[in-house]
């Protein structure tokens, strides 16, 4: 069962009542770019797992498996890297020794060694495991975004679901991912369902060209320059602009309503609900405690923050949870900018002293926060990046000192927890250098199934184009083996 959303001629008008409202409302606050769109649309399905709520957390540059969950101990040196592997409390299953946390709850996690897809090339990548889809669009291009691009799943939630306490169904936090060069990367945003459907981009994040990872305390630069790596973490100023008080918000609402009101005699069309909605989200977005609860990590109790890591890793997980608490749907972190873990040289070290420490901290905080609150069972928790890391280790002197692993997109290691995923095990399997999948090889598309079936979307679901061609989003089946 499917809506057909508006025809684009609609959609521009309703950004203008939107841009509009925003106005009204007093909505001058540093994110208000964020409040794209309300939601194009509402499905419901009954979901083969646990799961209510998504947490996506993207690991942007790509993590290598043999380096974290897929070790080769037994391999030549050029390929088995510096690290070793240490027993995780599930007998028979171990993963890198700079996980200790994580290995301490793996009867909480599992992870699937044999996710495999054919492009070796970050904006492709990207686009892939963003989207679900193995196959590039036509007319892709890796220098920036397409209105032909495939939408992100992001997106698909967004519009195929319909958020608690009105607030939008998803959020993607801290930041976009933009290249240091400025370019932003494809994958991330609706493409051809149109930029009305883009989730709230929440932009908690300061760019910097050079500066990567869980800062303050653990920014690094890939090339080891020497150059200044500071950068801000700023929770969204979602509060009501100085010197408006109650009485002129409320006068400032009925003004609000005044217009919605002519409107609806106007044109009583889907477009004017719409409108409604994304009014009634801004409000929320203003005047709800627990939205300004769920953003205001960086003021959150010391022990929690000290528990997640005082660092932007910590504060993302940490607004994340909070948020699919108040009534988001789904949430992607991007764990790092644009191509933190992109490890072409000077990897291990920075795995083991910058990378690993924040996000094993971070993750397994995570784990013991839901499952403390009872809502791990309903949550499902899924990390990956484009693509993973080549077998054999190489250097590229002219950068960096030390050595690295190139891009690869045939095998990388995606992990789970929560909403039902049966913990402690290790599904898939990969060849003994950790190149390409021998058993339970899994696409994109299986990925995005099983992140649609935890949001309770049938088979079916579908979104509706301008010219009232459905689109379905199931393009594989759920991982059932894992629930």
């Amino acid at each position: 069962m499917s809506h057909p959303i508006p025809q684009h001629a609609l959609i521009n008008r309703r950004h203008a009542l939107q841009a509009g409202s925003v106005g009204l409302l007093g909505l001058g606050m540093n994110h208000v770019s964020a409040l794209q769109a309300a939601p194009i649309q509402s499905l419901s399905g009954v979901t083969g797992n646990r799961a209510k709520k998504i947490i996506y957390i993207f690991l942007s540059g790509g993590l290598a498996q043999q380096d974290s969950f897929d070790l080769k101990p037994d391999a030549p040196d050029d390929i088995r890297g510096d690290f070793k592997p240490i027993s995780t409390a599930t007998p028979g299953l171990q993963i890198c020794e700079h996980l200790p946390l994580l290995a301490q709850r793996s009867e909480k996690w599992a992870v699937l060694r044999s996710m495999t897809h054919a492009s070796n090339e970050h904006s492709a990548g990207h686009h892939i495991m963003l989207t679900g889809h193995s196959k590039l669009p036509v007319g892709f291009s890796a220098a920036a975004p397409r209105p032909t691009d495939n939408p992100a799943i992001a997106v698909v939630a967004n519009a195929l679901t319909t958020g608690r306490n009105n607030l939008p169904p998803v959020a993607v936090l801290p930041e976009r991912l933009v290249h240091n060069s400025g370019r932003v990367l494809p994958g991330q945003f609706a493409g051809m369902m149109g930029e009305a459907a883009n989730p709230w981009f929440i932009e908690g994040a300061s760019f910097h060209k050079t500066s990567y990872g869980a800062f303050p305390k653990y920014a690094f630069d890939h090339q080891d320059r020497g150059t200044d790596l500071a950068r801000s973490f700023q929770a969204p100023n979602l509060e009501l602009p100085h010197g408006l008080a109650a009485g002129r918000f409320v006068d400032r609402l009925k003004l609000v309503q005044s217009v919605t009101d002519q409107k609806r005699r106007l044109d009583k069309s889907a477009e004017t609900e719409l409108f409604d909605q994304y009014r009634q989200q801004a409000i929320s977005l203003l005047t709800d405690k627990t939205v300004q609860h769920a953003l205001d990590v960086t003021n959150a109790d010391e022990h929690i923050q000290e528990s997640y890591g005082k660092n932007c890793f910590g504060w993302s997980l940490l607004m994340a949870r909070r948020l699919v608490a108040a009534g988001v749907n789904m949430v992607q972190v991007n764990l790092g900018n644009d191509e933190a873990w992109d490890t072409h040289g000077n990897a291990f070290p920075h795995l083991k002293d910058k990378l690993f420490p924040p996000t094993d901290q971070a993750v397994s905080a995570l784990l013991d926060d839901l499952d403390a609150a009872g809502e791990l069972d309903e949550t499902l928790i899924v990390m990956a990046g484009e693509f993973g890391r080549t077998p054999k280790i190489t250097l590229l002197p002219s950068h960096y000192e030390l050595p690295g692993r190139d891009h690869h997109g045939a095998l990388q290691s995606v992990w789970f927890a929560g909403g039902g995923v049966r913990g402690g095990q290790a599904l898939g399997k990969s060849d003994k250098h950790g190149g390409f999948p021998t058993d339970l090889p899994k696409t994109p598309e299986h990925l995005a199934a099983t992140i649609y079936d935890a949001l309770g979307l049938p088979a079916t679901a579908a979104w509706v184009d301008g010219q009232d061609r459905p689109h379905l989003i199931y393009h594989g089946e759920p991982i059932s083996e894992l629930f």
